[in-house]
Parts: C-alpha cells; sequence; structure tokens
C-alpha cells in the first residue's frame, strides 16, 4: 500500500470532520529510531522544551518547541530530552504547587501511568540531569544538540571537554518527510482552514473591515478546535493586497477592490497555509481577472511539474518550481507600460508545511513523496490596486502533485460564482 493510500485510509477512518485525530506514541518512537540511526552511536541531548512563566503565557499561552515535540510529543513546559544508543529518557520538573495555581497541574515524576502518559519508558525529574548526564553521554561518541536553544550554553559548560554538535539538520531531514498519520493531520487542519475560507468569502461585501473577515476566519477554526494561527491573520483589501505580510487588517472594503486573504489555522500543532483573492463585488473586473489568470496559470504550471527528485527553489535560486512559476508570469500579460510580469513576482513560490507553516527543510535536497508544500504565485502591482496571490497545500506523490485543498475554488469563474451563490443565500 503506498504513502498516499494510507494517508487516505488514515483521513478516511479518523474521527468525523471537526474531531483533531491524534498521533500516537509509536509514532515519536519511530521517530527517535530513525534520528538515532541518522547519527550513528551520538548522545542527544535537547533541553528546547521552554520553561513557563508564573502567571502563564499571557498573550498565547504555552506551546512546545517544534522540534522537542516532533521527537517526543510532549506538550508541557520544562521538559529535556536524552538519547542514548540504547535508551530514552524523558525528563519533566517535579511538581510546583505555587505555578500550578497559576497554569494548571502539570504531569510529574512519580505519578501513576506516567509511562503511558508520556510514551516513554523511563521518566526521570529534570533535576536529576546534572547527575545522570556524565553516564549518559559515554554511551555516545558525539554529542548532539539544539545548539540555537537556551540550554545549550549551560550543557557546554556542564561538558566542558566534549564537542556539541547541532542536530537540528538531521531532525530537519526527517520532519521534511511526512508519515501517513501526519498526513492526516495536516489534512484535518487544511479542511478546517478551508471551511473558514468559505464563511469569508460569504461575507464580503462594500463596506466590511477587513478585521470582520478576519474575525470570520479565526473564529472558525477556534470553533473547530484548532489552538492558535499558523501565522498573523492577513487581510488585505485594496491597496494592501499589495503588501505581502499586512496584518492590520483595519481597512474598510470597498466595490471595484480585490479581498486577499492569506489566513492559516494550527490544530494539534500542524498548520496549513491557503490563500485565495478574489473581488468585494463578487465579479472580477476585465483587468483584475487577467492578472489572476495569469497567477493561476504560473501556479497551474509548477503543480503540473512537481515530482520527486525536483527542487522546489526560490527566487534568489531560479531553477526548479520556481523557475517554472517565474517563466510563465514573465511570458504571460503585461503591465500597463507594456513590460512583462516578472518584476512584480516578488517572493518565493512556496515552502514546506507542517509542525511549522515555514517548516524545517534542507534547501539542497529534491521533493521526495510524503513532502507538503505549498504553491503561492503571486503579482502585486501597488499602481493599480491589484495585489493577487493563491496559495494551496500539495503532497508530493510519486505520481506527481495532489491538491490538499483542492476543493476551495480556483478558477476565477469558480469564484465569481460561489460568491454569487452566497449572496443569493443572505
Amino acid at each position: 500500500m503506498s504513502l498516499f493510500s494510507r494517508f487516505l485510509m488514515l483521513v478516511l477512518t479518523s474521527a468525523p470532520l471537526f474531531a483533531a485525530p491524534r498521533l500516537e506514541h509509536s509514532e515519536f518512537k519511530t521517530r527517535r529510531e530513525a534520528l538515532r540511526k541518522a547519527l550513528g552511536d551520538g548522545a542527544v541531548v535537547i533541553m528546547a522544551g521552554g520553561s513557563e512563566r508564573e502567571g502563564g503565557e499571557l498573550r498565547g499561552g504555552f506551546f512546545q518547541e517544534a522540534n522537542f515535540y516532533y521527537l517526543t510529543g510532549w506538550t508541557e513546559p520544562g521538559a529535556m530530552l536524552v538519547m542514548t544508543p540504547k535508551s530514552d529518557v524523558l525528563l519533566i520538573p517535579n511538581r510546583d504547587r505555587v505555578q500550578e495555581r497559576w497554569t494548571g497541574p502539570k504531569a510529574a515524576p512519580g505519578d501513576s501511568n506516567l509511562s503511558s502518559v508520556t510514551g516513554f519508558d523511563h521518566v526521570l525529574p529534570t533535576e536529576s540531569l546534572e547527575a545522570n548526564l556524565p553516564g549518559w553521554v559515554r554511551e555516545g561518541r558525539a554529542i548532539y544538540t539544539m545548539l540555537d536553544a537556551p540550554g545549550a550554553e549551560g550543557l557546554k559548560r556542564a561538558l566542558p571537554m566534549r564537542d556539541l554538535r547541532n542536530v537540528a539538520q538531521a531532525i530537519a531531514k526527517l520532519r521534511m518527510t511526512k508519515s501517513a498519520a501526519e498526513l492526516a493531520m495536516i489534512q484535518f487542519t487544511t479542511d478546517v482552514n478551508l471551511e473558514a475560507h468559505r464563511n469569508a468569502w460569504k461575507a464580503i461585501q462594500q463596506g466590511k473591515k477587513e478585521f470582520e473577515i478576519a474575525a470570520i476566519m479565526t473564529s472558525t477554526y477556534f470553533g473547530s478546535g484548532c489552538e492558535r494561527h499558523a501565522y498573523a491573520p492577513i487581510v488585505g483589501s485594496g491597496p494592501n493586497a499589495a503588501i505581502l505580510h499586512y496584518s492590520k487588517n483595519r481597512r474598510q472594503m470597498d466595490n471595484g477592490e480585490l479581498v486577499l486573504m492569506d489566513v492559516g489555522a494550527e490544530c494539534s500543532m500542524y498548520a496549513t497555509d491557503i490563500t485565495r483573492t478574489v473581488p468585494v463585488t463578487g465579479k472580477f473586473t476585465g483587468r483584475q481577472k487577467e492578472i489572476y489568470n495569469v497567477v493561476l496559470g504560473a501556479q497551474k504550471a509548477a503543480l503540473a511539474a512537481v515530482k520527486p527528485g525536483v527542487l522546489l527553489g526560490s527566487s534568489r535560486n531560479q531553477v526548479g518550481l520556481h523557475k517554472v512559476a517565474a517563466d510563465y508570469i514573465n511570458s504571460h500579460g503585461k503591465d500597463l507600460e507594456g513590460n512583462p510580469l516578472g518584476k512584480y513576482f516578488i517572493h518565493g513560490l512556496g515552502h514546506h508545511v507542517g509542525l511549522d507553516v515555514h517548516d524545517a527543510f534542507d534547501p539542497a535536497l529534491p521533493l521526495e513523496e510524503g513532502m507538503v508544500i505549498t504553491l503561492e504565485p503571486g503579482i502585486y502591482i501597488p499602481q493599480e490596486n491589484i495585489g493577487i496571490r493563491i496559495e494551496d497545500m500539495v503532497l508530493v506523490t510519486k505520481d506527481g502533485g495532489k491538491l490538499l485543498s483542492g476543493s476551495l475554488p480556483r478558477e476565477a469563474d469558480e469564484v465569481e460564482k460561489f460568491m454569487s451563490e452566497a449572496r443569493k443565500k443572505k
């Protein structure tokens, strides 16, 4: 059975729509075994679990660092991971009753059923790290850690005679290819986000504020059990559509304008990233449709070129899928002065998506089956009040690219039809 077939089976047999699937402990154990194999006889010490302030994280609550979660599945603060060639150890803080008055009860060493809760056979207090560290690191010839994590300096001081190596790139290579279980998580998040876009389109009309549309979208995915935004919501109307990462969302939209919505949810730690650009009136002007179709044509050209072995590429490295889209834009349509449109495509074509919306990756590696990327060509012409971006989630399969967000209209006529029908129902 292919990876994509297993992914579809997980999607079809998991909980109903908007009841997020969960990853089993075995998934994280498999990841640790893969990392252990990649590193050979090295030992891994990661103190990137983060801590929690006494009063809690006031703006967004505590969220686990992605690499730490990838290897452990553990979402509580203050944890550490030690991997030796022989064993895995999760270290968690002793119970702090004062802290728990602020942010709620946490698991602690000595709790019953701790192995079934954590998925680890060995769970120790974080306070025992110093006493056990010398024995653990003797089991590995090399010591790996996250060198840019806050705990790395303390580890260097504790092991002054050992050379610490960065484990980040090895983990990134593993994170690039998604398992069937991860694909089910990403599809769930994507489906929730598609519903957010549909709800937003139904509400768009002259006089609406950008933040009203953003609120409809975010309430949709928060109401579906998602924990946070994958990134700050972008709803740009008129001139704001031509600002790439516009996030003030304060302007009132008007007839004759476009609205660009780049809004993504994060559900059970997994992100999605979808963008659509629609007309406020529900119908594109001739010029808007002309530019829209160039953007859509570029995305289609790139999607047709997706396959294992191809590079994603970037705006600074004109190879791979980026070049396919850029060449299409540069050879279709003109600006008002008769020049090619290529100079108005000012960002990369896409990125990997997973635990982070811009997920960990190695730019030198080509695409492989099981990777999830976005394709998001865009044309931004401020002097015409035109900013158009179309972004979709794409799974790389052995046969090419599979749209995970394809149920949301992309064709200009389909967009207009959806908005027309939505207005009739009001």
